[in-house]
């Protein structure tokens, strides 16, 4: 049969879609930017149609209504990641989370750890030959979509065709509901004169070569800002930000110095402006591949030069890294943090570096202020990132290296990049912790 054929037998509104979904299956979506909205709010309309139906997604933009404690007898969110739509169903008690490093996901779903009834994806417009592409979600998508046992696509025109493994042939996929709306945007974050000042030391520690891993935000925004004298850049990162557009386009990030994939900008999945979007869109110069290659601390160690740079809640006096609990309460996930970390240590040419960076306080509404930099993680965080992992640490007021440092070394660096309000006390902290003189 042609494909347009099939397109056409296939095609039906997000309603008729989502009838394909039973009692008790597990609905895996799309990632982030990529999520269906059409689909997922057929499936919520229709709550009264299931039970018992498992959702399952990492980073969500979307406003998550399968959540809400009255669908708790329909719908049972239990993810990979917590995003703020997400969040309450924990902190209710029906909703659930699965601690996994992200570049372990796929494998989690072939492996039937993970397994998939139903993968609800958004793609483009199918081209001449039939094939669709996934757009901004790579990562785990494409596996969902191999694996499922029934494939529901949202086909948004304007969902940009990116390269990479992203196609999906139309005969792959047994239903089809037609869009059209702009992909969801994260607004441009602020960036402030502490945002400035750990972007210029996370430059110093960035040769020209260097291949990069950034994630979203202040922080990685302002490291690229202080980028621009720097020469033949490299990316390969999980994501990228609207910055990396602006410094391809000024000639620093060139790849030609990359050790594997030269000349490519390399990403999993996608998150940022309008201006990215049609950056990516049919640009042969960015490639998405799934996550168990991009994220895999195995590629990630052939990277010449790798330099990751991260984000975190909390760091104690030994180095543990928190980033994705506050005490108790589940607040993200894990993502690629470690994934980056161990790649870049486990470097083939010895030049890897990570690096945690963070403003040395966070201030609460009340405006009181609150060190990150702490003797002791709060009572119920799990530590993202462990003591043996971490490398370099920056805030506002400096670096302090980790590696190969004792204890008490490890504490009186971080100390002296906390924020001054806080350092007697945590001087005074030292001192009865580890019974020396700081």
């Amino acid at each position: 049969m042609d494909w347009k054929e099939i397109y056409e037998s296939r095609k039906c509104t997000a309603e008729e879609a989502v009838q394909r979904i039973k009692n008790g299956d597990r609905v895996v979506l799309a990632h982030c930017a990529a999520e269906p909205i059409a689909l997922v709010d057929a499936m919520v309309a229709g709550a009264e149609n299931y039970k018992n139906v498992t959702v399952s997604q990492m980073v969500t933009l979307g406003k998550s209504e399968y959540t809400k404690p009255e669908y708790k007898e329909h719908f049972r969110f239990e993810g990979w990641f917590v995003s703020a739509s997400t969040r309450n169903s924990l902190a209710e008690g029906h909703g659930q989370f699965v601690p996994v490093y992200f570049h372990e996901v796929p494998s989690y779903i072939r492996k039937g750890i993970f397994p998939v009834d139903v993968a609800m994806i958004m793609v483009s417009t199918p081209d001449r030959n039939g094939f669709c592409s996934v757009g901004v979600s790579c990562d785990f998508t494409m596996q969902a979509v191999k694996s499922a046992k029934v494939v529901l696509a949202e086909i948004n025109d304007q969902v940009p065709v990116v390269y990479g493994e992203t196609f999906v042939h139309i005969s792959e996929i047994d239903a089809f509901v037609e869009t059209s709306h702009p992909l969801p945007e994260m607004k441009l974050p602020n960036i402030g004169e502490a945002e400035i000042a750990i972007g210029k030391y996370c430059a110093s520690l960035i040769e020209d070569g260097s291949t990069l891993q950034l994630g979203i935000g202040a922080i990685p925004d302002a490291v690229l800002s202080q980028l621009k004298d720097k020469k033949h850049l490299g990316i390969h990162s999980e994501m990228i930000s609207d910055g990396v557009v602006d410094l391809y386009e000024a000639g620093v990030i060139d790849g030609s110095q990359k050790s594997i994939d030269p000349g490519k900008i390399i990403v999993t999945f996608l998150m940022g402006t309008k201006k990215l979007y049609d950056f990516v869109a049919n640009n042969p110069i960015v490639e998405m591949k799934p996550v168990d290659y991009v994220n895999n601390p195995v590629t990630i160690a052939q990277c010449s030069k790798m330099v990751c740079i991260n984000s975190c809640l909390q760091i104690d006096f030994m180095g543990q890294v928190v980033s994705d609990t506050i005490g108790t309460k589940q607040f993200s996930g894990v993502g690629g943090q470690v994934d980056f970390v161990r790649g870049a240590a486990m470097s083939t040419d010895g030049k890897g570096k990570s690096i945690m960076a963070m403003p040395s306080v966070v201030m609460k509404k009340d405006g009181t202020l609150i060190s990150k930099i702490v003797p002791f993680i709060e009572h119920g965080s799990a530590v993202t990132t462990n003591r043996q992992d971490v490398d370099y640490v920056i805030t506002e007021y400096g670096i302090a290296e980790m590696k190969g440092k004792t204890l008490h070394d490890r504490a009186r660096a971080l100390i002296k990049i906390a924020h001054p309000e806080f350092r007697e006390g945590l001087k005074e902290e030292f001192e009865k912790r580890f019974n020396a003189q700081f």
